[in-house]
């Protein structure tokens, strides 16, 4: 009879899950023999919230749920900001914790604390396995709650007791039993006895079944007629893209295909970065405020009206807007649209090129002057954006100038994670996805610490593709340990560290409001030597006259399959000033 352990390994397996990421303890050691012997691969990090987020960076890059395993009490704990992350991203991925055994839950055991009460907050289902018969069951239903619906993090708590052999379990159990005679303790043998029964009862009979499939769902044909309506009306439409348009990599020709068809000026973000490539004539990056505040119509497909719309405020009070999202919540936040459609955005989308086309609207006639001008401010933001990183800066390199070497240097096939406040956010404006799914932020949370598990889990799910991690130097202390993991496991990422020696979005707003940059000072640290230090390679950048050359070199170690580092020396910008979101 095979162990917990193995049960899960089989799960794993029939899920089409590689990776298994993880920090060891003594909870959840048969979790990992079991994933290594059906041929998952186990890759075991610094930080237990770096392998959430690296499950959450195959997530999206694979469509298949990302799979961390973690020991009881701290290890579970330490997920939560990595948990968080992946709810408000809407990142499909299953994390496993340990327990401490069932018959020990609330006596005082190493580690026992009420897991499920913390964690349930912070995902879309949590559940606790009581018998060794469940494990199966309970893990293809997190795989399956994982994908349905609005996407998103599950957890299984699994006691120790369920995870070794059965004759070990039982001859743990049968040391506890108590030596003497008297009626209390023949009682608490007896009950041991029928603990342990219960524990492997029927265990035999719960086999792995179908790998769990994302459901679709497409919009109604009403929905998307009357979005054809609204489109053929417009004059001056603009169409802003979001991750939850990218659930379903197979489509990604077709979403393309799809605003081409719709021939609107567009915008993309989060995961939508990159869909249409770097040079595309629809692909607007600049003066996104103003445009929609000009527009007559916005398609909001997958994007909420959060902070990062000014809570709907962006839009023109007179304009029609169409919004497609899995969650309702999400459709009618702060501004309640023309036309709310709760379906997948993506096939929303592809749904009303072919409805426009099928009818032979020229729908697109009427809005070419639009499109042209808007073409127009955004190359003269860019052309304005190209002076400013010539410009010398006091202290270091222009973080401009840096951003667009980088971008020059990118090959096709690349992936960027970013991780950082004003260094990243700056580059924003310059780096270009070269591909789908070549931008992995953290989302709506903000958060910072994502980098080295994204790109531990972005270099795995693709060997081939350079990988780019862009960190602020605030950020960078996060997760630096991780280049251990890069080195142990032959995962060759690029890192560049933007360092200005503070943390620069908060300071710039606090020193101008108080006069006092307290708390934001940092130093021009030595990242290169921290990532050499854990079997990386580290590069200093302190020239302008340098920055080519570094960043090739860089290139060709990561190449070699060494994993490095960049400690690009920053001077002070004001390039952002006025940017802090709330």
């Amino acid at each position: 009879m095979s162990s917990g352990g193995e049960r899960i390994g089989q799960v794993l397996q029939q899920q089409n899950v590689r990776w298994l990421f993880t920090l060891c303890g003594g909870h959840i050691s048969p979790i990992l023999i079991g994933a290594k012997n059906h041929g998952v691969r186990v890759v075991d990090v610094r930080d237990e919230k770096n392998a959430v987020f690296a499950a959450d960076a195959v997530a999206r890059l694979t469509g298949t749920p990302g799979v961390a395993a973690v020991t009881a009490g701290p290890g579970v704990t330490n997920t939560l900001t990595a948990l968080k992350n992946a709810q408000l991203a809407q990142s499909p991925l299953v994390l496993l914790g340990g327990a401490t055994a069932t018959f020990l839950r609330g006596r005082g055991a190493l580690q026992d604390i009420d897991q499920l009460a913390v964690i349930r907050p912070h995902v879309k289902w949590a559940a606790a396995v009581k018998t060794v018969r469940e494990i199966v069951p309970t893990l293809e239903q997190a795989f399956v709650t994982a994908l349905e619906g609005l996407p998103g993090p599950v957890f299984v708590e699994l006691p120790v007791d369920l995870l070794y052999e059965e004759e070990l379990v039982r001859r743990w159990y049968g040391e506890a039993r108590s030596k003497g005679g008297s009626l209390a303790e023949k009682g608490l043998n007896a009950y041991l006895d029928f603990h342990v029964r219960q524990l492997f009862a029927g265990a035999e009979h719960a086999r792995p079944g179908l790998a769990a499939a994302r459901p679709r769902r497409p919009p109604k044909t009403s929905e998307v007629r009357q979005a054809a309506l609204l489109v053929a009306k417009a004059e001056k439409p603009v169409l802003l893209l979001g991750s939850q348009a990218m659930l379903c990599a197979c489509e990604t020709l077709a979403m393309d295909a799809a605003v081409e068809a719709l021939a609107m000026p567009t915008y993309l973000a989060g995961m939508a970065r990159g869909l249409l490539g770097p040079e595309h004539p629809l692909q607007l990056v600049h003066h996104r405020k103003d445009a929609l505040r000009e527009a007559d119509l916005v398609i909001l497909a997958g994007v909420p009206c959060d902070f990062r719309l000014e809570y709907g405020r962006q839009i023109g009070g007179k304009a029609r807007v169409i919004a497609a999202n899995f969650s309702y919540d999400e459709l009618t936040k702060n501004r309640r649209p023309t036309l709310a459609v709760q379906a997948d955005p993506g096939l929303f989308l592809i749904a009303l090129a072919d409805e426009l086309v099928n009818t032979r609207h020229d729908h697109a006639r009427g809005w070419r002057d639009w499109a042209d001008r808007r073409r127009e401010a955004d190359d003269r933001r860019r052309a304005e954006i190209a002076r400013r990183a010539e410009e010398p800066v006091d202290g270091g390199i222009n973080p401009l100038r840096l951003a667009r070497e980088i971008d020059a240097a990118l090959a096709d096939d690349s992936i960027l994670v970013v991780d950082g406040g004003d260094f990243v956010a700056t580059a924003a404006y310059v780096v270009r996805p070269r591909q789908p799914f070549g931008w992995l932020d953290p989302g709506v949370f903000g958060t910072l610490g994502v980098g080295a598990g994204f790109a531990l889990g972005a270099k795995l799910a693709r060997p081939a593709a350079e990988v780019w991690l862009l960190y602020g130097d605030g950020a960078a202390a996060y997760s630096l340990a991780e280049f251990d993991t890069f080195a142990r496991h032959g995962v060759p990422v690029i890192a560049v560290v933007g360092n200005d020696a503070r943390w620069s979005q908060i300071a710039r707003e606090q020193v101008e409001i108080y006069g006092d940059d307290l708390g934001c000072a940092l130093r021009h640290s030595d990242y290169h030597q921290v990532a050499a230090g854990y079997g990386g390679a580290g590069l200093l950048l302190d020239s302008p006259a340098e920055i080519r050359r570094t960043l090739q070199r860089a290139r060709e170690l990561a190449a070699e399959g060494r994993p490095v580092l960049v400690n690009a020396i920053l001077g002070q910008s004001d390039f952002r000033r006025g940017s802090v979101s709330m």
